[in-house]
C-alpha cells in the first residue's frame, strides 16, 4: 500500500501519493485540478495573485506598460460568469484557467501560471484538463502576437491561427482555434 496525504478541498478529499514531483506534486493531473469557487473571497483573492504575478512577466515580455488584464480586480473574477479551474502545486495555487462554453465551442479565456511554477507542464495541463471537460467542436483562444511562449505551447496543443488584429488597447493580439472531435 503506497503512503500518501490527504487534502481536503470543500467536500471532496483527495489521496496524494508521496511518490510525487519534488516541486508540483504527483503527475495525475486529475488530482491536481479543480473547480474553483470563483465566489469566495479568499479562492477570488488567490485567483487575482496568480494573475497579477503572471501577467506582469507577460506585461514585461510583450513591452507594454498599460496592460489590460492587470486591471482586473478581485470584484471582477467574483462578478465572472466564467469558470475557473486551478492548478494545484502541494498546497498551493500554481495556475488557472478561465473558460466558457457557447454552442459547442470553448472560449479559453485566461491561462496563467504563477512564475514560481512556470516551465513545469502546467498550463498544458490546464489546457488539457479544460478541452477533456466536455465534448467541444471548437476550442479559441486568444494571445497577444508578441507573446511567442504561448502561441508556441497552444501550437503544440493542436491550435492554428485564424485572425490577427489591433484591438481599441492598442496591442496586437491573435486568435488561435482547434477543432475538437465529439
Amino acid at each position: 500500500m503506497q503512503k500518501g496525504r490527504f487534502l481536503l478541498f470543500g467536500i471532496l478529499t483527495i489521496k496524494i501519493p508521496q511518490k510525487n514531483h519534488p516541486e508540483i506534486g504527483p503527475s495525475t493531473t486529475n488530482n491536481m485540478i479543480r473547480k474553483l469557487d470563483n465566489l469566495s473571497d479568499d479562492v477570488a483573492k488567490q485567483i487575482f495573485t496568480v494573475f497579477q504575478s503572471s501577467y506582469k512577466v507577460e506585461a514585461a515580455l510583450i513591452d507594454v506598460v498599460d496592460f489590460p488584464p492587470l486591471a482586473r480586480t478581485v470584484k471582477n473574477i467574483q462578478d465572472s460568469g466564467t469558470l475557473f479551474y486551478g492548478y494545484f502545486a502541494r498546497e498551493n495555487l500554481a495556475g488557472v484557467i478561465e473558460i466558457t462554453t457557447e454552442n459547442k465551442c470553448l472560449n479559453i479565456d485566461s491561462l496563467t501560471v504563477h512564475p514560481d511554477y512556470f516551465r513545469k507542464g502546467i498550463a498544458g495541463r490546464l489546457i488539457e484538463f479544460s478541452l477533456n471537460l466536455t465534448e467541444f467542436t471548437k476550442a479559441i483562444v486568444e494571445t497577444a502576437v508578441d507573446n511567442k511562449p504561448a502561441i508556441t505551447l497552444y501550437k503544440k496543443h493542436g491550435f492554428r491561427e485564424f485572425k490577427r488584429w489591433i484591438p481599441s488597447h492598442g496591442i496586437p493580439k491573435i486568435a488561435m482555434s482547434r477543432e475538437c472531435t465529439p
